[in-house]
């Protein structure tokens, strides 16, 4: 009923910088909060940035001052531009939505999207 399709991840060099997409589709009726979260090898999940449709917007303390999430509301579309990276942002980044509610019963789902692998390394 919804989806998430995430674009943008790949090899970078450290330093280097990447932007990931993640666009929202299906029946949906409103969403507030979108975000990232990362899962390195053998690590457990780990929340990266959310947004809200107002534009709030939290960070966790390791991404802060290097990455920058951002949002089209109109297109239901998240964007995380990383800059700065270190080997250590290596990961599968996966969008989430926690809240979606969908047409035409307005029920609410969570949904993640299928990941994007992040390679920094030189």
């Amino acid at each position: 009923q919804v989806q998430l399709v995430e674009s943008g991840g790949g090899l970078v060099q450290p330093g280097g910088s990447l932007r990931l997409s993640c666009a929202a589709s299906g029946s949906i009726f409103s969403i507030n909060v979108m975000g990232w979260y990362r899962q390195a090898p053998g690590k457990e999940r780990e929340l990266v940035a959310t947004i809200t449709s107002g534009g709030s917007i939290n960070y966790a303390d390791s991404v802060k001052g290097r990455f920058t999430i951002s949002r089209d509301n109109v297109k239901n579309t998240v964007y995380l531009q990383m800059n700065s990276l270190k080997p250590d942002d290596t990961a599968v980044y996966y969008c989430n939505v926690p809240r979606v509610l969908i047409k035409p019963d307005f029920r609410s789902l969570e949904v993640w999207g299928q990941g994007t692998l992040v390679t920094v390394s030189s």
